[in-house]
């Protein structure tokens, strides 16, 4: 339990800062125990909660052109292709998604993807392959974040923005898991009481450190994060291979 809410308040600290990182940290972390669909189930309560509260901390720094454009299609993106990958299965793609992390991580490092701006009128595309590629391997927030580093946003901004992207995509996939883990949730309250507060915890002391993160500084945080998840995705991927 002590180890779970270490994770847990990590992994809010991480998200405050990339827009992403309680579901790629903790679930893993929670499916030594319980197994990968019964820990995306229960994370995604904690999550959800600490989403809505980041959301509203940051509230006046969501660019509502934006998410009415990519983060929308972003979240039925990723619904779609969880579905897909609840009936095809995609593992293959795991690892062409986790390449690509690497590539883009390694470009915002090096300060190349300052280069690459996504035009206005691709939002709306851009949004929806990125929720797509991140529903099919169950990495949508870093997925997310990293076809965000071509926007122009700011850093409140942009984790504000990916973040009531988030909060969308959690309304819409709570309701699936309720129902389809009805019987295993009830047993892991502990668990699910644990990882909330760890996360709630972790969203009021990761916010005031966005805030200090120098603007010319944040992409290349934010690029770190993203390499860090590819690698993570890959390692998970070749393991279960």
């Amino acid at each position: 339990m002590t180890l779970l809410a270490a994770v847990a308040i990590l992994a809010a600290m991480i998200a405050s800062v990339a827009g992403f990182g309680i579901g790629s940290l903790l679930t893993p972390a929670l499916a030594i125990q319980t197994g990968m669909g019964v820990a995306v189930a229960a994370v995604s309560l904690p999550h959800f909660v600490a989403t809505v509260v980041r959301a509203w901390r940051l509230r006046d720094e969501i660019d509502w052109s934006f998410l009415r454009t990519f983060g929308v299609t972003s979240a039925v993106g990723s619904l779609a292709g969880a579905g897909i990958a609840a009936i095809w299965g995609a593992s293959w793609l795991g690892f062409i998604l986790g390449g690509l992390m690497l590539f883009v991580g390694s470009m915002g490092l090096l300060g190349l993807t300052s280069k690459f701006v996504l035009p206005e009128k691709w939002t709306l595309l851009g949004g929806l392959v990125s929720g797509v590629f991140g529903g099919l391997v169950g990495n949508q927030g870093g997925v997310r974040s990293a076809a965000m580093l071509g926007s122009d946003l700011k850093k409140e901004a942009f984790v504000a923005t990916a973040t009531a992207t988030g909060v969308i995509v959690d309304l819409a996939r709570l309701p699936v898991y309720l129902a389809v883990y009805a019987r295993e949730l009830p047993a892991l309250w502990r668990e699910i009481g644990v990882m909330t507060v760890g996360v709630v915890i972790g969203t009021f002391l990761g916010v005031p450190v966005l805030k200090r993160i120098p603007e010319a500084t944040f992409r290349k945080v934010v690029s770190g994060i993203i390499l860090f998840i590819g690698l993570f995705v890959l390692y998970r991927h070749v393991s279960s291979a």
